[in-house]
């Protein structure tokens, strides 16, 4: 059991709170108890955050792709980069970069994370002898650090919108709907080896890598599972699907999808205003990064726009250049704050800011990959994460301003403790298998450097 001297409860901050564990779920809720002698103690208990968009392998081109190129670097002279170095990726290279990144979430306090998994075959695009090998080694990773999965591999079938074919960068990810729907079937399989709270997903990649007859075969195929796509990330993506399909793309998806609550539009981050209420409307989650959408010169949200809507939103890590729940939570506020040239933007109305980023995102997160409420509630997984209110960037802040400590001024490192459905996977600031996973990525990375 876990005794934390406050939580953060649905219902505000309670002192001396007991919880109860079974089977990795929360079975009671007790507050102004006295810890027992065999009770986990940790400081401040808060509900952990999903990681609900990671392409896990991206972690290991960090710090590769920062050198500009002549002319004008973009999004897309950054994919042309990313596709040259995923052809020298093997499936253990695939496992131990995995492994090594949901380490570093979970030490950073992400107890679960949706993986959109898209490097499916071979380098010259041939299918392995198992069709799903490469999603089986992001299952192994997940079993080998105890993260919660959500699994979401990914329809990827034209290199552009109008149906343009695969440039040879894109073998790897291509499939049709048929095999799609094969590797939606072993990823289950292998998936099924995990804990309960895991689970598998669909993800269309997003409307330039797929066709609408095709899109609506495949959600046909796997109804009321969660359902992530990319959509309007960049000026371009927007511009060719309009040309494509004559509407935006958000528009053409919610006019052409039945889009629920086990969506996740990843990025929005070009939305008109009718758009950006539109999608609110829909209960869907919005997948934002906001690290990644710096890094690449994506252009911020509509954040004030979609939370005055009644927006559900969480946050990704994406390419993974830098994994860090403080980062991505501030990266949010403050670049609303550099568009709208105000202070304390993302809230409706008045109160705190980082209370609202961080409950929002524990909702949100967990509603994008099934995990229910994202709350320390009866009946909720235990995703948990403790944090050390004694730490210098926090100890002269009270109870309700630890939120707005813990996102605008700490850094990861006052996170002490990680379960993942109840599993204790991170103590003392460090993963239980720091040593062995830090050493196979450390092998991973020789071994891949050397071929490039």
């Amino acid at each position: 059991m876990i005794f934390a001297k406050r939580a953060r409860l649905p219902q505000g901050w309670a002192r001396d709170v007991r919880i109860t564990v079974a089977k990795g779920l929360i079975t009671a809720v007790q507050t102004d108890q006295t810890p027992h002698p065999d009770d986990s103690r940790v400081d401040t208990l808060l509900p952990a955050l999903a990681n609900l968009h990671s392409h896990s392998f991206q972690r290991a081109m960090a710090g590769m792709t920062e050198t500009r190129m002549a002319g004008k670097d973009s999004f897309w002279t950054w994919r042309d980069l990313m596709y040259r170095f995923t052809a020298h990726l093997t499936p253990a290279h695939i496992e131990a970069i995995a492994a090594f990144v949901f380490l570093e979430m979970q030490e950073a306090g992400f107890a679960s994370v949706g993986e959109f998994h898209y490097l499916h075959h071979q380098p010259n695009g041939t299918p392995y002898d198992d069709l799903g090998e490469l999603s089986a080694r992001i299952a192994a990773a997940a079993a080998e650090t105890g993260i919660g999965l959500t699994h979401l591999p990914v329809l990827y079938t034209y290199g552009g919108a109008g149906q343009m074919p695969l440039q040879a960068g894109q073998a790897r990810f291509g499939n049709g709907v048929a095999q799609f729907n094969a590797l939606v079937e072993r990823a289950k399989r292998a998936v099924a080896d995990l804990a309960p709270d895991c689970r598998v997903g669909i993800a269309p990649h997003s409307l330039r890598a797929t066709a609408p007859a095709e899109l609506a075969e495949v959600l046909a195929a796997h109804p009321e599972v969660p359902t992530h796509i990319h959509i309007g990330e960049q000026p371009k993506e927007v511009a060719d699907v309009s040309d494509w399909l004559s509407a935006r793309p958000v528009d053409w998806l919610l006019a052409n999808a039945e889009v629920t609550e086990n969506w996740c539009l990843i990025h929005a981050t070009h939305m008109t205003e009718a758009e950006t209420a539109a999608m609110a409307r829909t209960g869907a989650v919005a997948g934002l990064c906001p690290v990644t959408e710096a890094n690449l010169g994506d252009g911020p949200f509509n954040g004030p726009g979609y939370l005055s809507a009644g927006g559900r939103f969480g946050i990704g890590s994406d390419s993974n250049v830098l994994i860090s729940l403080t980062e991505e939570l501030r990266t949010l506020e403050y670049s609303q704050r550099l568009r709208d040239l105000a202070r304390n933007v993302m809230v409706p109305g008045e109160g705190s800011v980082g209370e609202m980023l961080y409950t929002g995102a524990a909702r949100g997160g967990a509603q994008a990959l099934g995990r229910g409420r994202g709350e320390i509630a009866v009946g909720a997984w235990a995703d948990l994460m403790a944090i050390d209110s004694q730490d210098p960037a926090l100890c002269a802040l009270r109870p309700g301003q630890l939120l707005d400590g813990l996102v605008f001024a700490a850094k990861d490192r006052v996170v002490t403790d990680l379960w993942s459905a109840g599993r204790h996977a991170v103590t003392g600031g460090r993963h239980r298998q720091r040593d062995r996973i830090v050493a196979g990525y450390r092998r991973a990375m020789a071994e891949l450097t050397a071929l490039l």
